[in-house]
């Protein structure tokens, strides 16, 4: 879906944006543009961002079993 209408930025480049290591609101407003025109979307950028990070640092003991 298009978080930021008017730089077409979706929920899948946020998510992708926060796998390579983008923190922070500003950071992904400087990889994406999302934010950066009317700032409408920020709150929802923000929390799509925080919601990936949460995912990526979620233990997985099945692949700590495997190592």
């Amino acid at each position: 879906m298009y978080v930021c209408i008017c730089n077409g930025v979706t929920d899948h480049a946020i998510r992708q944006a926060a796998e390579a290591g983008c923190r922070t609101m500003s950071e992904l407003t400087m990889r994406t543009g999302a934010g950066a025109t009317c700032g409408s979307c920020i709150e929802m950028a923000t929390a799509i961002l925080e919601e990936a990070h949460v995912r990526l640092e979620l233990p997985l003991p099945m692949l700590r079993e495997a190592a």
